[in-house]
Protein backbone atom coordinates (compact mmCIF):
# COMPACT_ATOMS: atom_id res chain seq x y z
CA UNK A 1 0.00 0.00 0.00
CA UNK A 2 1.57 3.41 -1.08
CA UNK A 3 2.23 5.68 2.22
CA UNK A 4 0.81 9.17 2.30
CA UNK A 5 3.97 11.43 1.45
CA UNK A 6 4.35 8.95 -1.85
CA UNK A 7 4.90 11.55 -4.56
CA UNK A 8 1.91 11.38 -7.47
CA UNK A 9 2.11 11.80 -11.17
CA UNK A 10 -0.58 12.72 -13.51
CA UNK A 11 -0.34 11.74 -16.92
CA UNK A 12 -2.27 10.55 -19.87
CA UNK A 13 -3.44 7.01 -19.97
CA UNK A 14 -1.51 4.47 -22.51
CA UNK A 15 -2.37 1.36 -23.56
CA UNK A 16 0.06 -0.05 -21.22
CA UNK A 17 -2.49 0.69 -18.77
CA UNK A 18 -5.55 -1.09 -19.94
CA UNK A 19 -4.88 -4.10 -17.73
CA UNK A 20 -4.74 -2.28 -14.07
CA UNK A 21 -7.64 0.59 -15.00
CA UNK A 22 -9.66 -2.56 -16.24
CA UNK A 23 -9.23 -3.85 -12.77
CA UNK A 24 -9.58 -0.53 -11.22
CA UNK A 25 -13.06 -0.06 -13.04
CA UNK A 26 -13.79 -3.68 -12.10
CA UNK A 27 -13.50 -3.24 -8.17
CA UNK A 28 -16.46 -0.50 -8.77
CA UNK A 29 -18.65 -3.03 -11.04
CA UNK A 30 -18.22 -6.08 -8.08
CA UNK A 31 -18.60 -3.26 -5.11
CA UNK A 32 -20.18 -0.43 -5.36
CA UNK A 33 -23.47 1.00 -6.96
CA UNK A 34 -21.17 4.47 -8.27
CA UNK A 35 -21.06 2.59 -11.76
CA UNK A 36 -24.67 1.18 -13.28
CA UNK A 37 -22.39 -1.78 -15.15
CA UNK A 38 -23.07 -5.22 -13.69
CA UNK A 39 -20.90 -7.37 -15.08
CA UNK A 40 -17.11 -7.10 -14.80
CA UNK A 41 -14.95 -6.26 -17.73
CA UNK A 42 -12.44 -7.78 -19.17
CA UNK A 43 -9.54 -5.74 -20.85
CA UNK A 44 -9.96 -6.84 -24.47
CA UNK A 45 -13.65 -5.53 -24.03
CA UNK A 46 -12.37 -2.41 -22.20
CA UNK A 47 -9.95 -1.52 -24.98
CA UNK A 48 -12.64 0.25 -27.12
CA UNK A 49 -12.71 3.14 -23.93
CA UNK A 50 -9.43 3.52 -23.48
CA UNK A 51 -8.98 4.06 -27.21
CA UNK A 52 -11.79 6.35 -27.07
CA UNK A 53 -9.96 8.61 -24.64
CA UNK A 54 -7.07 10.12 -27.20
CA UNK A 55 -4.36 12.16 -25.72
CA UNK A 56 -5.35 15.27 -27.53
CA UNK A 57 -8.83 16.45 -28.03
CA UNK A 58 -12.37 16.86 -26.26
CA UNK A 59 -12.15 13.11 -24.53
CA UNK A 60 -8.90 12.49 -22.44
CA UNK A 61 -7.99 10.29 -19.86
CA UNK A 62 -5.90 11.23 -17.49
CA UNK A 63 -4.02 9.10 -14.88
CA UNK A 64 -2.39 9.13 -11.71
CA UNK A 65 0.69 7.04 -10.69
CA UNK A 66 3.07 6.54 -7.85
CA UNK A 67 5.93 8.22 -8.68
CA UNK A 68 7.88 5.04 -7.50
CA UNK A 69 6.21 2.10 -8.61
CA UNK A 70 4.18 3.58 -11.24
CA UNK A 71 1.16 1.44 -9.62
CA UNK A 72 -2.10 3.34 -10.59
CA UNK A 73 -4.04 5.16 -7.97
CA UNK A 74 -7.07 6.20 -10.16
CA UNK A 75 -8.15 8.12 -12.98
CA UNK A 76 -10.33 10.79 -14.84
CA UNK A 77 -12.16 11.00 -18.11
CA UNK A 78 -14.04 13.43 -20.08
CA UNK A 79 -16.03 11.25 -22.72
CA UNK A 80 -18.92 12.39 -24.96
CA UNK A 81 -22.09 13.76 -23.51
CA UNK A 82 -24.57 12.00 -25.80
CA UNK A 83 -23.83 10.66 -28.89
CA UNK A 84 -25.96 13.41 -31.39
CA UNK A 85 -23.89 16.24 -33.17
CA UNK A 86 -25.50 19.39 -31.28
CA UNK A 87 -23.66 17.82 -27.85
CA UNK A 88 -20.37 18.05 -29.00
CA UNK A 89 -19.58 20.70 -27.20
CA UNK A 90 -20.30 19.14 -23.70
CA UNK A 91 -18.88 16.25 -22.13
CA UNK A 92 -19.53 14.10 -19.37
CA UNK A 93 -16.66 13.80 -16.56
CA UNK A 94 -15.63 11.09 -14.12
CA UNK A 95 -13.24 10.07 -11.32
CA UNK A 96 -12.41 6.95 -10.38
CA UNK A 97 -9.80 6.84 -7.10
CA UNK A 98 -8.46 2.95 -5.97
CA UNK A 99 -9.81 1.79 -2.91
CA UNK A 100 -6.54 1.74 -1.24
CA UNK A 101 -5.70 5.40 -2.43
CA UNK A 102 -8.63 7.09 -0.99
CA UNK A 103 -8.37 10.45 0.68
CA UNK A 104 -5.25 11.24 -0.25
CA UNK A 105 -6.42 14.19 -3.03
CA UNK A 106 -6.17 11.99 -6.09
CA UNK A 107 -9.26 12.90 -7.89
CA UNK A 108 -8.59 16.80 -7.02
CA UNK A 109 -4.92 16.17 -8.26
CA UNK A 110 -6.41 14.20 -11.30
CA UNK A 111 -9.21 16.79 -11.78
CA UNK A 112 -6.81 19.04 -12.01
CA UNK A 113 -5.08 18.00 -14.49
CA UNK A 114 -8.17 17.18 -16.82
CA UNK A 115 -9.54 20.84 -16.21
CA UNK A 116 -6.04 21.99 -17.51
CA UNK A 117 -5.59 19.54 -20.73
CA UNK A 118 -9.53 20.45 -21.61
CA UNK A 119 -8.70 24.23 -21.18
CA UNK A 120 -7.96 24.39 -25.06
CA UNK A 121 -10.68 22.50 -26.44
CA UNK A 122 -14.23 23.90 -27.77
CA UNK A 123 -16.00 22.57 -25.15
CA UNK A 124 -18.87 24.76 -23.50
CA UNK A 125 -20.19 22.89 -20.56
CA UNK A 126 -19.10 19.80 -18.31
CA UNK A 127 -21.39 17.38 -17.08
CA UNK A 128 -20.74 14.59 -13.97
CA UNK A 129 -23.49 11.87 -12.65
CA UNK A 130 -23.36 11.26 -9.07
CA UNK A 131 -24.78 7.65 -7.92
CA UNK A 132 -26.29 8.71 -4.18
CA UNK A 133 -25.38 8.90 -1.36
CA UNK A 134 -22.27 9.96 -2.04
CA UNK A 135 -21.34 12.79 -0.44
CA UNK A 136 -17.46 12.78 -1.22
CA UNK A 137 -18.03 12.87 -4.91
CA UNK A 138 -20.39 15.54 -4.56
CA UNK A 139 -18.07 17.70 -2.27
CA UNK A 140 -15.07 16.98 -5.28
CA UNK A 141 -17.27 18.60 -7.73
CA UNK A 142 -18.50 21.31 -5.85
CA UNK A 143 -14.73 21.95 -5.53
CA UNK A 144 -14.21 22.23 -9.41
CA UNK A 145 -17.42 24.79 -10.04
CA UNK A 146 -19.94 22.39 -10.41
CA UNK A 147 -23.22 22.96 -9.16
CA UNK A 148 -26.00 19.99 -8.59
CA UNK A 149 -28.74 20.88 -11.41
CA UNK A 150 -31.34 17.99 -10.88
CA UNK A 151 -31.68 14.36 -9.26
CA UNK A 152 -33.01 11.57 -11.21
CA UNK A 153 -34.65 9.26 -8.43
CA UNK A 154 -34.43 5.73 -8.76
CA UNK A 155 -33.03 5.93 -11.97
CA UNK A 156 -30.69 2.44 -11.80
CA UNK A 157 -31.34 -1.31 -9.95
CA UNK A 158 -28.14 -2.52 -8.59
CA UNK A 159 -27.60 -4.75 -5.73
CA UNK A 160 -31.36 -5.74 -4.95
CA UNK A 161 -31.99 -1.80 -4.49
CA UNK A 162 -33.35 1.11 -6.57
CA UNK A 163 -30.62 3.96 -7.07
CA UNK A 164 -31.09 7.98 -7.12
CA UNK A 165 -28.40 9.69 -9.21
CA UNK A 166 -27.44 13.25 -9.01
CA UNK A 167 -26.43 15.59 -12.16
CA UNK A 168 -24.05 18.27 -11.95
CA UNK A 169 -22.78 20.86 -13.95
CA UNK A 170 -19.98 22.94 -15.02
CA UNK A 171 -19.37 25.78 -17.68
CA UNK A 172 -16.00 25.43 -19.33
Amino acid sequence: MPSERTEVQVRPGVEGDLEALTDLYNHYVRETPITFDTAMFTPEERRPWLLSHPEDGPHRLMVAVDADSQEILGYATSSPYRPKPAYGTSVETTVYVAPQAGRRGIGTLLYKALFAALAGEDLHRAYAAITQPNTASARLHERFGFRHIGTHHQVGRKFGRYWDVSWYEKEL
